[in-house]
């Protein structure tokens, strides 16, 4: 617990300045802000309100429940989880700006850090106090900082894009990991020569493997950029990147029956065993494992580069996300809050988490489990973090269509990536 001891320490010297912070604690610190402590349990007495994302039936919930029953035996404070699921989002900003009672809370960190700053307490110091850099990743607490002007949150389950492989079944088609377009078309060539299929692709995630696609050329400012305004074709680069994707279409290197309805595609790479690829986030591993009732050899690498790109555009870019706690800004006891994050979120009860939900550990320095094979090594690399769909959801009225006409391509309805950029633009 040397993060606690730090924390202890910190708390001392900061009982005046945590008092001022804590919105509705005015200048009384009853019941909270700085617990006694004197003894061994330094937050005896404390109580604490966490708002989670999760349910308790499900891996993440589950650890979490018994991660607070674990701190709480230690330190003697204590954590009341109310369970809000996925609807949280819906429900966060009006709670908040009322103060409901909450000392933690769970979403995206970067609706958390843009939506729900000034409801977030400033974790800086703390972060700072208790060397938390040296058991997170950089990359979201300095994108996280970035938005916000300071530290908003603490990661909770980080995520990354890429392209998810059976390794099993390279090895069978004896292709190595492809770092161009070029390369990935020789690697799908030799695939569907030895009669695997190489790539699965559902409708739901076609902008993303797309978006991916053509933020190798544009970048994704470009993409948002058109999203909201049009002008897809005007851009030659998006017929080029369209063009690509129906050469490959043509190739015959998508799965049989692919874009199908989700999860069909990506469930055949476990229920059929002979589809080697897919492009998504590393959930999508968990996922096939489970509906398909099968464990692969999977390994992840990052989306291929491309020639011929925009100058100044990253090709090592790669989605990454994070879902993330925070703190309360009017938080009665913001330190066991901030304790309670971490001690969730490193060392064993990160570990558990990870190995339970098999999601990537929140602390680079735990072991991703088999199906996250290879994530933190891409998680290390990225520089430039793309978002989800990498800009085409910049237009929330339109994303629906721009999705249809994304997925048009996919089933061969367009002679051209002209024609294609042209279906775009018919949208405005």
């Amino acid at each position: 617990m040397k993060k606690k001891i730090i924390s202890i320490l910190l708390a001392a010297v900061m009982v005046t300045t945590l008092a001022a912070g804590c919105g509705s604690s005015g200048d009384s610190n009853e019941g909270g802000g700085s617990a006694d402590n004197s003894g061994d349990k330094p937050y005896e007495g404390v109580e604490l309100t966490y708002w989670s994302m999760w349910s308790n039936t499900e891996p993440q919930g589950q650890v979490i429940q018994e991660a607070a029953d674990a701190w709480a035996k230690e330190t003697g404070g204590t954590v009341n989880i109310e369970w809000k699921g996925r609807d949280i989002k819906q429900i966060l900003s009006s709670s908040l700006e009322a103060e409901e009672k909450m000392d933690l809370f769970e979403d995206d960190y970067k609706r958390i850090s843009e939506n729900y700053a000034q409801y977030c307490y400033d974790l800086t110091e703390l972060a700072e106090a208790n060397g938390y850099a040296d058991s997170s990743y950089a990359l979201f607490n300095d994108r996280a900082t970035g938005w916000a002007g300071f530290l908003t949150c603490i990661t909770e389950q980080p995520n990354v894009g890429g392209v998810f492989y059976n390794q099993d079944l390279f090895e069978e088609a004896g292709v190595e990991v492809p770092t161009t377009w070029t390369e990935f078309l020789d690697v799908c060539k030799a695939l569907k020569d030895k009669g695997i299929q190489p790539l699965a692709l559902d409708s739901t995630y076609a902008p993303f493997l797309f978006g991916y696609h053509l933020a190798r050329y544009i970048g994704e400012d470009a993409i948002a950029d058109m999203a909201d305004n049009g002008g897809w074709g005007e851009n030659e680069l998006v017929a080029k990147a369209a063009q690509d994707m129906i050469d490959f279409v043509n190739a015959g290197y998508l799965a049989e029956g692919a874009p199908a309805e989700y999860p069909a595609s990506q469930d055949s790479m476990g229920i059929d065993g002979d589809v080697a690829m897919v492009v998504c986030a590393n959930y999508v591993t968990s996922e096939v494992n489970l509906h398909s009732g099968t464990e692969l050899n999977w390994s992840v690498f990052n989306y291929p580069s491309v020639e011929g790109a925009a100058e100044g555009v990253d090709q090592s870019a790669a989605y990454a996300g994070a879902n993330s706690i925070a703190v309360t800004s009017y938080s009665e006891n913001p330190e066991a809050a901030y304790d309670f994050a971490t001690f969730l979120t490193s060392g064993e009860w990160d570990q558990k988490m990870a190995d339970t939900a098999s999601q990537i550990p929140a602390d680079p320095s735990n072991t991703a489990p088999a199906s996250q094979n290879g994530t933190i090594e891409v998680l290390n690399t990225v520089e430039t973090p793309l978002s989800w769909n990498m800009g085409f959801n910049q237009n929330a009225d339109l994303m629906s269509p721009i999705a249809e006409v994304i997925v048009k391509m996919y089933e061969g309805n367009f002679a051209t990536g002209q024609d294609f950029a042209a279906a775009l633009d018919a949208l405005y």
